[in-house]
């Protein structure tokens, strides 16, 4: 130790409080002057070069980023595994999905061989010095690499020329969807990952906010990138290579099942290599069932209080109808605002809701029909009554009533089912029988036969007691609704 820092030091142990500072300044000005003496810089240099990054510079001499590896000697091997952090929010109107994912490429590159057995963590920015898969997502919408605090992304080169490159990408992915039996659907999603880079005039990319935009997936797009014959893709540990779906939590679905598969896509350009991950969706109904089925079955039940009103009670009945067809509206146009506007689409909840409907309107139809039956056969019995006050008056005075013929036709047209009287038909026969001609004779017991025949089938439908109408409903309405769910239920669940 020099004999400058000891001296400084037994100053600094004996000094006053005052002259504390000073000292202290005095002995860190020294150590900066001396550390040169005392720790060379090419000391550090020495160090840095052997351990923190042992052949960095050496690695990066004579490397072009632009040749991939392997380069006249065959196609590089790219395993790939996914870690799904989430899926923020599945759109049935836009046919697509968002998903957070953990995107981790791992390949050999020869160039990058290093003595040792350690491996060399590379700062994400320094991804433009390497050659990289051309790797991306043909379905993606929209899609971003996260940049908070840095850019999400991960370089690490092993000893043995290794390398892995892991980024976090969120993307909207689109999802083609059959939504036949919403909401008792299942729905079978895929992520898909090419090898494939489109022209510029296909591509519009922001480097600044690294938001990239490519066009839909189809045949006759333009691609130039590495086909199977430069690259091969493959899951690193098979179905055992994505994460993170076992315990993703969604709001309306369940992961029901998943499953990786190696495909390869087909362009002009030539044949590319492709790994797809597919993903069963389960959707819960139990929210659905609260929401829509049933508020709308109670409207239905709601509909059958109308059934054990009195039928004069015409505002109470009528109020109930026509309150449970407009609530019933509302609640089908409220389904239906979450949902693609697609007429080709009909769902399971449509159908349902169509049955209430129909059900709930049955109700409002059914008091129409007893109100009319109940009116007219009021209207009969009040002629009766009329006919046989009439009939009284007429014997008190000994003389017999007349009856016109207008009240005679209103009484058969309402309904009345008794048959006309023998006498009639026997003067009807004698006077037809007294005609000249055969030709009328015919002609007027064919009206006669029609008359009769006409008289026949309005009788099926006439209603001897219109409470029966009100009767018959209160069972035969329950019963038909509870039979057409046991259908509709059988249907869609099972089936």
């Amino acid at each position: 130790m020099p004999v400058q820092l000891v001296a400084l030091m037994i100053l600094l142990l004996s000094c006053t409080p005052g002259a504390f500072p000073v000292l202290v300044v005095h002995l860190l000005s020294y150590l900066t002057t001396t550390s040169g003496c005392m720790y060379p810089s090419h000391h550090w240099g020495d160090w840095n070069d052997s351990q923190l990054l042992p052949t960095i510079q050496k690695l990066m001499k004579g490397y072009n980023r632009y040749l991939r590896p392997n380069f006249n000697e065959g196609p590089v091997e790219i395993g790939m595994s996914l870690d799904i952090a989430s899926i923020d929010a599945i759109s049935e109107i836009n046919m697509d999905y968002t998903a957070t994912i953990f995107l981790r490429q791992r390949w050999r590159d020869s160039r990058l061989v290093f003595p040792g057995n350690e491996s060399i963590s590379v700062d994400g920015r320094l991804v433009s010095l390497l050659w990289i898969p051309d790797t991306f997502i043909p379905d993606s919408k929209r899609s971003f690499l996260h940049d908070v605090t840095v850019e999400n992304r991960l370089i690490r080169i092993f000893s043995n020329g290794t390398v892995l490159y892991a980024l976090r990408i969120t993307a909207t992915i689109a999802c083609n969807m059959d939504l036949t039996k919403y909401p008792m659907d299942r729905q079978v999603c895929t992520l898909q990952l090419e090898s494939c880079e489109y022209h510029p005039s296909f591509v519009s990319m922001n480097i600044n906010s690294h938001h990239f935009h490519r066009p839909h997936h189809h045949s006759h797009h333009p691609c130039w990138g590495y086909n199977l014959q430069d690259v091969v893709f493959y899951w690193t540990r098979g179905n055992d290579s994505v994460k993170g779906l076992d315990t993703l939590r969604l709001a309306q679905y369940s992961v029901e099942s998943y499953h990786t598969t190696v495909s390869e896509a087909v362009y002009e350009t030539g044949k590319y290599p492709k790994l797809v991950l597919h993903f069963a969706l389960r959707r819960n109904v139990l929210f659905f069932i609260l929401e829509t089925y049933v508020p709308s079955t109670l409207l239905v039940v709601l509909s059958w209080v109308s059934f054990w009103i009195s039928q004069s009670s015409v505002p109470a009945r009528t109020c109930i109808g026509v309150t449970t067809v407009l609530t019933m509206t509302t609640l089908m146009m409220g389904a239906r605002t979450s949902l693609p506007n697609a007429n080709c689409f009909i769902k399971a909840i449509d159908v349902y809701l169509g049955i209430c409907f129909t059900f709930i309107f049955g109700a409002l139809l059914e008091y129409a029909c007893a109100h009319f039956y109940t009116m007219q056969h009021q209207t009969v019995e009040d002629l009766h009554r009329d006919l046989q006050r009439e009939f009284n008056e007429s014997n008190g005075n000994g003389s017999l009533p007349i009856v016109s013929t207008a009240q005679t036709k209103q009484s058969s047209k309402i309904g009345s089912t008794a048959e006309e009287p023998e006498e009639q038909t026997a003067n009807s026969d004698t006077r037809n029988s007294a005609e000249p001609k055969e030709d009328t004779s015919k002609q007027g017991c064919g009206l006669s036969s029609v008359a009769n025949a006409s008289r026949r089938a309005a009788s099926v439908f006439t209603v001897e007691n219109p409470h029966n109408i009100d009767c018959h409903a209160r069972t035969l309405f329950p019963m038909a609704f509870l039979f057409v769910n046991i259908l509709y239920w059988l249907y869609y669940l099972f089936l």
